[in-house]
């Protein structure tokens, strides 16, 4: 099933402010939050499409290359998964949009920038980015590849949890193992209740008696991992795209973070590329092109061959359909253009010379194009010189 438009999906226009798609999140947020729709697999997963719709258009840098790209640009083809967030993934979100108070209110009080449903603080591994260089054939057909990252992943001894056994914890005495402390403050306006993350655990609701000896207590520990991606053809220079919790691992059993592949082209000996269109200029000589020739061409395919009528005039281009890149979104496929040169030798034999002086005098070489040749703009240009 295709992915609904970001715009479409928080009901926004492409125009909209920051601003404007943020209350318009939070009005999905609330409509379709879990705890109001208990049992609705419906309710959840636009609960969960919004997360992600808000997730990209909130960021300006993703918003952009959604913009140009689609989902494609984002992680929503091809392999790369912006779908792949879990719930602590969105509930890490919340601070940004609800902030800590609103875990007071109601049956949200998962609410908060760093916390998970439970409250507890959600640690989220960082980011990781990567430069992979592609062939103009690689982006032509699109690619799996297989890239060693060095990363921090769950520390095997632990698995992840930062402590030497399973009884190395202690509940945090202040919040109770909730993560968070609620104050309530006597106002003008009456009793204001305010959320925030604990002082004392930093909203983990918890602390390490006897750390692990392999991780220090973190719970990560770093190594060389193999990952494997698949890039949707039609990519281009420059272009990230983003695989969903294949960066480092949070510390504690935290939410993994992306990575972040940046796409570098390698130059093409012959092609140059122009959006999804290439390039190829064909340099002939004189008798090819006043006697006609067929020509090899190269394409991202292999060669094909190409007939050049007899007086073809340099500077023409030719278009070959349907030769050139996919578009990253599927929608059709460019061209490759040749353009016609002619190539002047610089040094002749004193053979070639005198074959061509007897030339000149030919009315086949003489002066420019016939007044039937010309274009009207040629002859517009002509009576105004």
């Amino acid at each position: 099933m295709a992915k609904r438009d970001y715009y479409e999906v928080l009901e926004v226009s492409k125009n909209a402010t920051a601003e404007e798609i943020k209350k318009a999140y939070r009005k999905k947020a609330i409509q379709y939050h879990p705890d109001k729709n208990q049992g609705d697999k419906g309710a959840e997963e636009k609960f969960k499409e919004a997360a992600e719709a808000y997730e990209v258009l909130s960021n300006p840098e993703k918003r952009s290359r959604y913009d140009q790209f689609g989902h494609a640009g984002v992680g929503g083809s091809g392999g790369f998964s912006g779908g792949g967030m879990s719930m602590d993934d969105i509930f890490s979100m919340f601070g940004d949009v609800f902030g800590d108070a609103f875990g007071g209110f109601g049956g949200f009080g998962g609410f908060g920038g760093s916390r998970g449903r439970s409250g507890r603080r959600v640690n989220r591994g960082s980011d990781l980015r990567v430069k992979v260089t592609l062939t103009l054939k690689e982006v032509a057909t699109g690619v799996e590849k297989k890239i060693k990252v060095k990363k921090y992943v769950a520390c095997h001894h632990c698995n992840g949890t930062g402590a030497q056994d399973g009884s190395s914890f202690n509940t945090c005495s202040t919040c109770h193992g909730s993560g968070h402390v609620t104050r309530i403050a006597n106002t003008l306006l009456g009793q204001m209740q305010t959320t925030t993350t604990c002082p004392s655990c930093q909203g983990e609701g918890q602390s390490i008696t006897n750390k692990c000896v392999h991780c220090n207590g973190e719970g990560v520990v770093r190594e060389e991992e193999v990952i494997s991606i698949r890039i949707p053809a039609g990519v281009g220079e420059g272009m990230q795209l983003n695989v969903s919790g294949k960066g480092n691992t949070g510390r504690r059993g935290g939410v993994n973070g992306d990575l972040l592949i940046v796409i570098h082209e390698e130059e093409h000996p012959e092609l140059i590329r122009d959006n999804n269109n290439l390039i190829y200029t064909l340099y002939l000589s004189f008798p090819q092109i006043i006697l006609g020739y067929t020509a090899e061409i190269p394409t991202v395919d292999g060669k094909v061959k190409v007939k050049i009528d007899p007086g073809t005039q340099p500077g023409k281009v030719l278009r070959l359909r349907g030769k050139g890149l996919p578009d990253v979104n599927g929608y059709g496929r460019g061209d490759l253009l040749v353009r016609v040169h002619a190539w002047v030798p610089q040094k002749l034999t004193s053979e070639e010379r005198k074959t061509l002086e007897k030339l000149l005098d030919s009315p086949s070489f003489k002066g420019g194009p016939s007044d039937s040749e010309k274009s009207f703009f040629e002859k517009m240009r002509d009576i105004f010189e």
